[in-house]
Protein backbone atom coordinates (compact mmCIF):
# COMPACT_ATOMS: atom_id res chain seq x y z
CA UNK A 1 0.00 0.00 0.00
CA UNK A 2 1.38 3.27 -1.00
CA UNK A 3 1.75 6.20 2.09
CA UNK A 4 -0.48 8.00 0.58
CA UNK A 5 -3.56 5.93 1.16
CA UNK A 6 -1.96 5.34 4.51
CA UNK A 7 -4.43 6.65 7.08
CA UNK A 8 -1.24 7.32 9.54
CA UNK A 9 -1.03 9.98 6.62
CA UNK A 10 -3.45 12.35 8.26
CA UNK A 11 -2.24 11.69 11.41
CA UNK A 12 0.92 12.74 10.24
CA UNK A 13 0.06 15.80 8.16
CA UNK A 14 -2.20 16.83 11.53
CA UNK A 15 1.30 16.54 13.57
CA UNK A 16 3.01 18.36 11.20
CA UNK A 17 0.43 21.12 11.43
CA UNK A 18 0.34 21.03 15.43
CA UNK A 19 4.26 21.02 15.42
CA UNK A 20 4.72 23.75 13.05
CA UNK A 21 2.16 26.06 15.10
CA UNK A 22 4.36 25.15 18.56
CA UNK A 23 7.52 25.86 16.36
CA UNK A 24 6.45 28.95 14.12
CA UNK A 25 6.16 31.61 17.28
CA UNK A 26 9.53 33.43 17.59
CA UNK A 27 11.91 32.65 20.65
CA UNK A 28 14.36 34.08 21.98
CA UNK A 29 17.67 33.99 20.07
CA UNK A 30 16.52 31.28 17.42
CA UNK A 31 12.99 29.83 16.13
CA UNK A 32 14.82 26.62 14.67
CA UNK A 33 14.30 23.76 15.95
CA UNK A 34 17.33 21.58 16.43
CA UNK A 35 16.01 18.84 17.52
CA UNK A 36 12.94 16.22 18.50
CA UNK A 37 12.51 14.55 21.66
CA UNK A 38 9.95 12.02 21.86
CA UNK A 39 8.17 10.75 24.85
CA UNK A 40 4.85 8.05 24.56
CA UNK A 41 4.44 4.46 23.66
CA UNK A 42 4.01 2.39 20.14
CA UNK A 43 2.61 5.18 18.66
CA UNK A 44 6.07 7.07 18.31
CA UNK A 45 8.12 3.96 20.27
CA UNK A 46 10.97 3.53 17.50
CA UNK A 47 12.99 0.76 18.79
CA UNK A 48 13.18 0.95 22.82
CA UNK A 49 11.08 -2.53 23.48
CA UNK A 50 13.79 -4.76 21.29
CA UNK A 51 15.92 -3.48 24.38
CA UNK A 52 13.96 -4.88 27.47
CA UNK A 53 12.79 -8.84 28.24
CA UNK A 54 8.77 -8.14 27.23
CA UNK A 55 7.20 -9.92 24.48
CA UNK A 56 5.94 -6.19 22.99
CA UNK A 57 7.93 -6.07 20.35
CA UNK A 58 8.17 -5.49 16.48
CA UNK A 59 11.66 -6.52 15.32
CA UNK A 60 10.50 -9.04 12.89
CA UNK A 61 8.83 -9.09 9.78
CA UNK A 62 6.46 -7.57 8.47
CA UNK A 63 6.97 -4.86 10.59
CA UNK A 64 9.84 -1.83 8.67
CA UNK A 65 9.23 -3.77 5.34
CA UNK A 66 8.53 -0.47 4.00
CA UNK A 67 11.56 1.05 6.24
CA UNK A 68 15.01 1.99 4.61
CA UNK A 69 16.10 -1.52 3.71
CA UNK A 70 13.36 -2.97 4.67
CA UNK A 71 14.32 -3.25 8.09
CA UNK A 72 12.33 -4.25 10.88
CA UNK A 73 13.54 -1.58 13.53
CA UNK A 74 10.74 -2.08 16.62
CA UNK A 75 8.85 0.50 15.08
CA UNK A 76 4.80 -0.26 15.42
CA UNK A 77 4.27 0.00 11.95
CA UNK A 78 5.40 -0.96 7.71
CA UNK A 79 7.54 2.01 7.65
CA UNK A 80 9.01 5.43 9.67
CA UNK A 81 6.38 7.04 12.29
CA UNK A 82 5.02 10.66 12.79
CA UNK A 83 8.23 12.12 14.75
CA UNK A 84 10.30 10.33 11.91
CA UNK A 85 8.83 13.00 9.33
CA UNK A 86 8.01 15.43 11.56
CA UNK A 87 12.07 15.25 12.03
CA UNK A 88 12.44 15.86 8.36
CA UNK A 89 10.17 18.15 7.84
CA UNK A 90 12.42 20.30 10.24
CA UNK A 91 15.53 19.37 8.14
CA UNK A 92 17.17 16.81 10.59
CA UNK A 93 17.45 13.44 10.05
CA UNK A 94 14.66 11.09 8.08
CA UNK A 95 14.33 9.58 11.36
CA UNK A 96 14.16 9.87 15.36
CA UNK A 97 16.62 7.04 16.81
CA UNK A 98 15.28 4.92 19.65
CA UNK A 99 17.19 5.93 22.95
CA UNK A 100 18.22 2.12 23.82
CA UNK A 101 19.19 1.02 20.44
CA UNK A 102 23.25 -0.06 20.69
CA UNK A 103 23.52 1.82 17.13
CA UNK A 104 22.82 4.81 17.88
CA UNK A 105 25.39 7.26 20.46
CA UNK A 106 24.63 10.83 21.60
CA UNK A 107 25.95 12.31 18.61
CA UNK A 108 23.36 10.53 16.86
CA UNK A 109 20.44 12.07 19.46
CA UNK A 110 21.43 15.46 19.73
CA UNK A 111 19.21 16.40 16.86
CA UNK A 112 16.98 13.67 18.17
CA UNK A 113 15.79 10.70 20.34
CA UNK A 114 12.68 8.43 21.19
CA UNK A 115 12.32 7.60 25.05
CA UNK A 116 8.70 5.91 23.72
CA UNK A 117 8.21 2.45 24.94
CA UNK A 118 4.84 0.04 23.34
CA UNK A 119 2.50 -0.59 25.92
CA UNK A 120 3.22 2.24 28.10
CA UNK A 121 0.62 5.02 29.52
CA UNK A 122 0.67 7.63 32.08
CA UNK A 123 0.05 5.32 34.82
CA UNK A 124 3.00 2.98 35.87
CA UNK A 125 0.59 0.11 36.32
CA UNK A 126 0.12 0.09 32.39
CA UNK A 127 3.64 -0.49 32.16
CA UNK A 128 3.80 -3.14 34.36
CA UNK A 129 1.00 -5.13 32.55
CA UNK A 130 3.46 -6.22 29.34
CA UNK A 131 6.38 -4.83 31.39
CA UNK A 132 7.72 -2.24 29.05
CA UNK A 133 9.31 1.48 30.37
CA UNK A 134 6.92 3.14 32.16
CA UNK A 135 6.63 7.35 31.71
CA UNK A 136 8.70 7.52 35.41
CA UNK A 137 11.43 5.85 33.33
CA UNK A 138 11.17 7.42 30.52
CA UNK A 139 12.03 11.08 31.94
CA UNK A 140 14.69 9.29 34.12
CA UNK A 141 16.69 8.27 30.34
CA UNK A 142 15.60 11.80 29.34
CA UNK A 143 17.68 13.68 32.30
CA UNK A 144 20.39 10.94 32.02
CA UNK A 145 20.40 12.06 28.26
CA UNK A 146 20.20 15.56 29.25
CA UNK A 147 23.88 15.10 31.45
CA UNK A 148 25.54 13.00 28.05
CA UNK A 149 24.43 16.31 25.59
CA UNK A 150 25.99 18.68 27.74
CA UNK A 151 29.02 16.87 28.23
CA UNK A 152 29.49 16.26 24.63
CA UNK A 153 28.51 19.80 23.23
CA UNK A 154 29.09 22.19 26.78
CA UNK A 155 26.53 23.62 28.60
CA UNK A 156 25.47 26.47 27.13
CA UNK A 157 24.76 24.52 23.56
CA UNK A 158 23.41 21.65 24.79
CA UNK A 159 20.77 23.60 26.67
CA UNK A 160 20.12 25.61 24.00
CA UNK A 161 19.01 22.54 22.00
CA UNK A 162 16.92 21.56 24.88
CA UNK A 163 15.16 24.83 25.22
CA UNK A 164 14.62 25.06 21.64
CA UNK A 165 13.79 21.34 20.61
CA UNK A 166 9.80 20.24 20.10
CA UNK A 167 9.27 17.83 22.24
CA UNK A 168 6.37 14.78 21.38
CA UNK A 169 4.13 13.25 23.50
CA UNK A 170 2.00 10.72 22.68
CA UNK A 171 -0.10 7.61 25.11
CA UNK A 172 -2.70 7.31 26.61
CA UNK A 173 -4.76 4.34 25.06
CA UNK A 174 -3.42 1.51 26.71
CA UNK A 175 -4.26 3.19 30.09
CA UNK A 176 -7.43 2.33 28.95
CA UNK A 177 -7.46 -0.36 27.11
CA UNK A 178 -4.58 -2.26 28.43
CA UNK A 179 -5.00 -1.43 32.27
CA UNK A 180 -8.81 -0.16 33.16
CA UNK A 181 -10.84 -2.14 31.24
CA UNK A 182 -8.58 -5.28 31.38
CA UNK A 183 -7.23 -5.34 34.51
CA UNK A 184 -9.61 -4.80 38.00
CA UNK A 185 -6.21 -3.24 40.10
CA UNK A 186 -7.46 0.06 39.14
CA UNK A 187 -11.40 -0.29 38.85
CA UNK A 188 -11.29 -1.53 42.19
CA UNK A 189 -9.59 1.71 43.33
CA UNK A 190 -11.64 4.69 40.80
CA UNK A 191 -14.98 5.06 38.62
CA UNK A 192 -13.95 5.94 35.20
CA UNK A 193 -14.28 9.65 35.66
CA UNK A 194 -11.94 9.36 38.52
CA UNK A 195 -9.19 7.36 36.82
CA UNK A 196 -8.96 9.93 34.05
CA UNK A 197 -8.68 12.77 36.55
CA UNK A 198 -5.65 10.59 37.87
CA UNK A 199 -4.31 10.34 34.81
CA UNK A 200 -4.80 14.37 33.62
CA UNK A 201 -2.63 14.60 37.52
CA UNK A 202 -0.02 12.37 36.10
CA UNK A 203 0.35 14.21 32.91
CA UNK A 204 -0.04 17.52 34.71
CA UNK A 205 3.15 16.74 36.47
CA UNK A 206 5.08 14.99 33.46
CA UNK A 207 4.99 18.11 32.13
CA UNK A 208 5.93 20.37 34.60
CA UNK A 209 8.88 18.08 35.07
CA UNK A 210 9.97 18.68 31.52
CA UNK A 211 9.04 21.88 31.47
CA UNK A 212 11.38 22.10 35.03
CA UNK A 213 14.35 20.33 32.69
CA UNK A 214 14.04 23.18 29.95
CA UNK A 215 11.03 21.71 27.61
CA UNK A 216 9.28 25.33 25.57
CA UNK A 217 7.88 23.63 22.41
CA UNK A 218 5.65 20.72 23.33
CA UNK A 219 2.80 19.07 21.68
CA UNK A 220 0.43 16.75 23.87
CA UNK A 221 -1.51 14.25 21.67
CA UNK A 222 -4.94 13.14 22.32
CA UNK A 223 -6.77 9.90 22.15
CA UNK A 224 -8.00 8.12 19.14
CA UNK A 225 -11.57 6.87 18.89
CA UNK A 226 -10.23 3.37 20.47
CA UNK A 227 -13.82 2.25 20.27
CA UNK A 228 -13.25 1.30 16.95
CA UNK A 229 -9.60 0.00 17.04
CA UNK A 230 -9.09 -3.22 15.73
CA UNK A 231 -8.98 -5.66 18.59
CA UNK A 232 -11.88 -3.48 20.24
CA UNK A 233 -14.37 -4.37 16.91
CA UNK A 234 -13.14 -8.01 16.82
CA UNK A 235 -14.07 -8.48 20.96
CA UNK A 236 -17.03 -6.16 20.33
CA UNK A 237 -19.78 -9.87 19.87
CA UNK A 238 -22.34 -8.26 21.76
CA UNK A 239 -23.25 -5.55 19.68
CA UNK A 240 -21.84 -6.88 16.49
CA UNK A 241 -19.59 -9.14 14.58
CA UNK A 242 -16.31 -7.79 14.61
CA UNK A 243 -17.71 -4.90 12.92
CA UNK A 244 -19.01 -2.41 15.37
CA UNK A 245 -17.26 0.02 18.04
CA UNK A 246 -17.45 -0.08 21.47
CA UNK A 247 -19.00 3.68 22.17
CA UNK A 248 -18.17 3.50 25.82
CA UNK A 249 -14.68 3.27 24.63
CA UNK A 250 -14.93 6.38 22.47
CA UNK A 251 -17.58 8.52 24.71
CA UNK A 252 -14.24 8.03 27.57
CA UNK A 253 -11.58 8.99 24.63
CA UNK A 254 -13.64 12.46 23.79
CA UNK A 255 -13.94 13.11 27.86
CA UNK A 256 -10.65 12.67 28.27
CA UNK A 257 -9.42 14.56 25.47
CA UNK A 258 -11.52 17.34 26.74
CA UNK A 259 -9.91 16.99 30.05
CA UNK A 260 -6.33 17.39 28.20
CA UNK A 261 -7.17 20.47 26.14
CA UNK A 262 -7.93 22.04 29.32
CA UNK A 263 -4.42 20.91 30.89
CA UNK A 264 -2.86 22.91 28.57
CA UNK A 265 -5.01 25.49 28.52
CA UNK A 266 -4.24 25.91 32.19
CA UNK A 267 -0.37 25.23 31.86
CA UNK A 268 0.09 27.60 28.91
CA UNK A 269 -1.43 29.94 31.29
CA UNK A 270 0.72 29.09 34.59
CA UNK A 271 3.94 28.38 32.75
CA UNK A 272 5.93 31.33 31.94
CA UNK A 273 7.16 31.07 27.96
CA UNK A 274 6.00 27.68 27.54
CA UNK A 275 4.35 26.77 23.97
CA UNK A 276 1.89 23.86 24.97
CA UNK A 277 -0.79 22.45 22.52
CA UNK A 278 -3.29 19.28 22.37
CA UNK A 279 -3.16 17.33 19.10
CA UNK A 280 -6.24 15.65 18.96
CA UNK A 281 -6.53 12.93 16.61
CA UNK A 282 -9.97 11.78 17.37
CA UNK A 283 -11.70 13.83 14.74
CA UNK A 284 -9.24 13.15 11.91
CA UNK A 285 -9.91 9.29 12.61
CA UNK A 286 -13.34 9.91 12.71
CA UNK A 287 -13.83 11.29 9.67
CA UNK A 288 -11.77 8.87 7.61
CA UNK A 289 -14.28 6.10 9.87
CA UNK A 290 -17.26 7.85 8.47
CA UNK A 291 -16.83 9.25 5.42
CA UNK A 292 -14.11 7.13 3.55
CA UNK A 293 -15.24 8.05 -0.16
CA UNK A 294 -13.91 11.15 0.24
CA UNK A 295 -10.34 10.02 0.70
CA UNK A 296 -10.88 7.92 -2.52
CA UNK A 297 -11.54 4.20 -3.46
CA UNK A 298 -8.98 2.75 -1.26
CA UNK A 299 -10.89 3.76 1.64
CA UNK A 300 -13.72 3.30 0.50
CA UNK A 301 -13.06 -0.82 -0.38
CA UNK A 302 -11.71 -0.57 3.36
CA UNK A 303 -14.67 0.92 5.45
CA UNK A 304 -17.53 -0.31 3.19
CA UNK A 305 -18.15 -3.55 4.87
CA UNK A 306 -17.87 -1.86 8.33
CA UNK A 307 -21.08 0.15 9.82
CA UNK A 308 -18.06 2.14 11.60
CA UNK A 309 -14.80 1.29 12.50
CA UNK A 310 -11.43 0.91 10.37
CA UNK A 311 -7.71 -0.24 10.83
CA UNK A 312 -6.40 2.65 11.32
CA UNK A 313 -4.03 1.28 13.85
CA UNK A 314 -1.45 0.41 11.79
CA UNK A 315 0.24 3.76 13.21
CA UNK A 316 -1.04 2.36 17.19
CA UNK A 317 -0.28 -1.45 17.77
CA UNK A 318 0.10 -1.43 21.51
Amino acid sequence: MAFTSSPCLLLLLLLLLIATAVSAAPAAGTSKVPAIIVFGDSSVDAGNNNQIPTVLKSNFPPYGRDFYGGRATGRFGNGRLPPDFISEAFGLRPFVPAYLDPMYHISDFAVGVCFASAGTGYDNATSDVLSVIPLSREIEYYKEYQNKLRAYLGVINADTILREALYLISLGTNDFLENYYTTTRRRSQFTIAQFQEFLIRIAENFIREIYRLGARKVSLGGLPPMGCLPLERTTNVVDGKGDVCIDKYNAVALSFNGKLNRLVQKLNRELPEIRLVFSNPYFVFLQIIQRPSFYGTFFLRLFKPLSIGADFRACFYD
